[in-house]
């Protein structure tokens, strides 16, 4: 059983199915940084598959299925660097960041990506986070990205929890989704299901199919709650005496 195979997600409206998106995304920005001690032992004892399942139920009704068993932490960085960083030839089987997809650039040049990414950030007053070396994290890592998601999802549930109008914030997530997550999150789990990686950690194997199906069916329930994606050369409708609530707008 896998996130594909529940029954389609539940519409709920409320903050604390907007607040276990959040979870979601979270975890699996978590799960994609690269591992540490601290995470290994979640995954090792269990916590993180609990913490990951009881926010997926949440979200859909359907609980995480159990991967199965997590080797040593040496074994668990050697699979992650292996499939995401260093593989064979000294390439990465599937690449964490977006802009090493050429598929994803669609003809933009390297630095053109990076400028319509960042504006995403900015518009939210989000600054990449910075790393026990000094390091400011890719905008483009999925890490990052994921972690986005989960801030839109954190601002929605602090919008439904006021009375507030949610929509600008569910429109940026489809936006985002359609634009820049999905595309990658499909990249890179294809890769791995085109050239698995024996020694992938079995939790981040799953977590990476399972995150990449979800986030399509976040894409259609976001499309059915404020209208369908528009990409930026996309032919502009028909005007009305009213703009659509589906313009490619969040607030």
């Amino acid at each position: 059983m896998s996130v594909a195979a529940t029954a389609r997600p539940p519409m709920g409206d409320s903050p604390a199915r907007a607040r276990a998106k959040e979870t979601l995304w979270r975890l699996a920005a978590l799960a994609l940084g690269h591992p540490s001690p601290e995470f290994h032992r979640a995954v090792a004892s269990g916590d993180f598959h609990a913490a990951f399942s009881a926010a997926l139920a949440d979200v859909t009704g359907a609980a995480w299925p159990n991967p199965g068993g997590t080797g040593d932490f040496a074994a668990f960085e050697a699979g992650y660097i292996e499939a995401f960083l260093h593989g064979r030839g000294g390439k990465p089987t599937a690449a964490l960041l977006a802009g090493d997809h050429e598929p994803i650039l669609a003809g933009l040049t390297r630095p053109a990506f990076m400028l319509n990414l960042a504006a995403f950030y900015k518009h939210f007053g989000l600054k990449a986070a910075t790393d026990d070396e000094g390091k400011n994290d890719e905008p483009d890592h999925l890490a990052s990205m994921l972690e986005l998601m989960a801030v839109l999802c954190h601002l929605e549930a602090t919008a439904l929890g006021k009375g507030r109008d949610p929509d600008p914030y569910r429109r940026a997530q489809r936006d985002f989704l359609c634009r820049y997550l999905h595309q990658t999150l499909a990249t890179v789990a294809g890769l791995l299901r085109r050239h698995p990686i024996a020694g992938l950690d079995p939790t981040l194997a799953q977590l990476v199919q399972d995150i990449a199906q979800w986030g399509g069916q976040q894409i259609t329930e976001l499309e059915v709650r404020v209208g369908p994606f528009r990409g930026p050369d996309a032919p502009k409708p028909a005007q009305t005496t009213a703009e659509p609530a589906s313009q490619n707008l969040w607030g």
